[in-house]
């Protein structure tokens, strides 16, 4: 028979900046009523506690700390929601790789070019590199000619970040995202193309 283990008595989670655990000797206490007192720590705790709720810290940085009187369970749901919303509207912009061969064919080019597009068009930046194996390293300017070409199909949607550059065995070129710039564009031609105003003829004397 195994003897008994003795396993570390476990810790429960201190709740920060709430109730005991605020350091403050003095708060700016904000109760549900209102109410806006500069109080001792403990006398706001216990004020908070007698209406059924907790006291928490909102700005440790204030002179003096501002805490609230509210339920710690609707606040924690209440943060968490805020940090999902703000991550939900945070976009992080990511670099998008595109490999061609020197002799990549014209499928082969428009597949990779409809993902460029989208990837674009989602606010991400798109890095083409058009990769030479063996003597294939002899007819670089194959390469550049497909990156010029992929970034003019790219124009519209996409701005080149300098010139295509020739590092070891690849040529590659990076292309970032643009503001659309189609409805000033329909805008100006619609003005170029309207007729012109209609002129009525003066009143006969």
């Amino acid at each position: 028979m195994f003897p008994p283990r003795n396993f570390p008595p476990r810790r429960t989670r201190i709740r920060e900046n709430v109730n005991e655990a605020i350091r403050a000797r003095e708060v700016r206490a904000v109760f549900p009523d209102g109410v806006v007192e500069v109080l001792p720590t403990p006398a706001a705790i216990r004020r908070a506690q007698e209406l059924g709720l907790d006291l928490i810290l909102v700005s440790p940085t204030a002179e003096p700390p501002v805490a609230k009187a509210m339920d710690y369970g609707q606040w924690q749901y209440e943060q968490k929601k805020k940090q999902h919303e703000a991550k939900k509207k945070q976009h992080v912009i990511q670099v998008k790789e595109l490999k061609f061969r020197p002799n990549t064919d014209d499928h082969d080019y428009e597949f990779k070019r409809n993902h460029a597009i989208r990837f674009l068009k989602e606010g991400n930046r798109v890095k083409a590199i058009v990769q030479f194996r063996g003597r294939e390293i002899a007819h670089t300017d194959l390469g550049q000619k497909l990156l010029q070409r992929f970034a003019a199909d790219l124009a519209e949607v996409g701005a080149v970040e300098g010139n295509p550059r020739l590092e070891g065995r690849s040529y590659h070129v990076i292309i970032s995202p643009v503001k659309d710039k189609a409805p000033a564009k329909k805008e100006k031609e619609k003005a170029a193309g309207a007729p012109p105003p209609a002129q009525t003829a003066p009143p006969k004397p």
